[in-house]
């Protein structure tokens, strides 16, 4: 029965999901069909897959995307790593400090409005051309709405249980840690979610205009070289990971909940 509980708010939380892909395929093909004029430019999902399964040449140009794939996400990993983490880092700091908040956090929003197309010279010529200067791409636009929602699940903890933890002589961190935290593993995991897909785009963007590696700059180069079954495959490819990536977050959510707030877990 426990299993049972355990697996039926992951099956609530994937079916949907499926849902989503194949409505996505439906999506492409009815694009297709609706804009003719896209011609040769356009590929349906049929094109793409004998592209990278089934057609001549297929073994050669899995090898290419692959490996561009590989370095993506490498380059989306540690900026995701490093955006979470020091959006947890930060969010504590913000709300066990509320003067560090009222200070910086109206510069962190001023920073969040600035594009990132504009940041990135400057994010080059400081990180370089590298892993590094990808990585924090990929970390700005995880950081700071991984921020937001941490801080408001942190806020939200239950009063009583913080006045309880005061009462019995613990400190502000000390609530924070045993009260806070565990009450804001929803909107963590929530903030985790939506990261995902944006540390992969953060990654993009600094593979075309930072590192010219990964699949970012594989996607570019195949523009102008007419390389559409490449583009499409790799848009593909990006949307796959992307779904597949929020999927694992999502099921380690169900289960840490289930495991540390089953009551939070059974109502997803």
């Amino acid at each position: 029965m426990r299993t049972l509980d355990v697996l039926r708010p992951i099956g609530k939380f994937l079916l949907p999901l499926l849902v989503s892909l194949i409505l996505l395929v439906a999506l492409w093909y009815g694009f297709l069909q609706l804009y003719p004029q896209v011609g040769l430019v356009g590929k349906t999902p049929g094109e793409v897959w004998t592209y990278l399964v089934t057609g001549p040449n297929a073994d050669g140009a899995r090898r290419v995307i692959f490996e561009e794939m590989r370095i993506t996400l490498r380059d989306a990993t540690v900026g995701f790593a490093a955006g979470m983490g020091g959006a947890l880092v930060v969010a504590a700091l913000f709300v066990g400090v509320p003067a560090l908040s009222a200070a910086f956090m109206p510069v962190a929003t001023l920073l969040r409005s600035v594009p990132l197309v504009v940041l990135t010279p400057i994010i080059v010529l400081v990180f370089g051309r590298g892993t590094l200067g990808v990585a924090v791409m990929a970390a700005i636009v995880v950081f700071f709405p991984a921020l937001v929602m941490i801080m408001t699940g942190l806020q939200t903890a239950p009063r009583q249980a913080m006045e309880l933890v005061a009462a019995y002589g613990g400190s502000r961190w000390t609530a924070l840690r045993m009260v806070a935290v565990p009450a804001a593993l929803p909107s963590v995991f929530a903030a985790a979610r939506v990261s995902v897909p944006g540390a992969l785009i953060g990654a993009l963007l600094g593979e075309w205009l930072g590192s010219g590696t990964g699949l970012g700059a594989g996607l570019i180069r195949a523009i102008p070289t007419f390389q559409y079954n490449r583009l499409w495959a790799s848009i593909a490819l990006v949307t796959v990971v992307s779904v597949f990536a929020y999927a694992v977050v999502g099921v380690l959510e169900n289960l840490i909940l289930a495991r540390f707030a089953p009551e939070r877990g059974r109502d997803r």
